[in-house]
């Protein structure tokens, strides 16, 4: 006889804190998914998804590094459950890499010339144009700024 699964999910300790947070940028996701792509390039209309995706990484990152609020046990339930991205918390932690927007900006073989997207460039280095990236939206994620 097969298994029962059921979807009982055991919560760490602390699960309370962040769950309103979580479930407010999950809202928030929600309604940057069914938003209307009339009168957007393909990918201006998966902009905000970035831009959402990065934020709940970034204060799951923040909670556990930074200000050291959440125990390690919560934060790979987290990183389990799919509420903050693994490798972009990995690249993160690298030098060079605190500010980095996605991962997409970094892969040469997603631009031209084989280098990584022009939202990597340092501010002082750039040219007085604003700058957008093609693939998140981003103005500027190098870590120099």
């Amino acid at each position: 006889m097969p298994k029962v699964r059921t979807n009982r999910t055991r919560y760490p300790q602390g699960w309370e804190l962040i769950e309103p947070t979580l479930r407010d940028l999950d809202m928030k996701m929600r309604e940057a998914e069914n938003e209307s792509h009339e009168g957007k390039r393909k990918c201006e209309a998966l902009w905000p998804i970035f831009k959402i995706s990065h934020q709940k990484t970034r204060y799951i990152y923040d909670l556990y590094y930074r200000r050291k609020a959440i125990s390690k046990e919560l934060f790979e339930f987290c990183l389990d459950q799919g509420y903050a991205d693994k490798s972009l918390i990995a690249k993160w932690k690298k030098a060079g890499y605190e500010k980095l927007c996605c991962l997409r900006c970094i892969q040469p073989r997603d631009h031209n010339f084989n280098t990584t997207c022009v939202c990597r460039v340092p501010k002082h280095l750039r040219e007085e144009k604003v700058i957008e990236c093609v693939h998140c939206g981003c103005r500027g994620c190098a870590s120099g700024d």
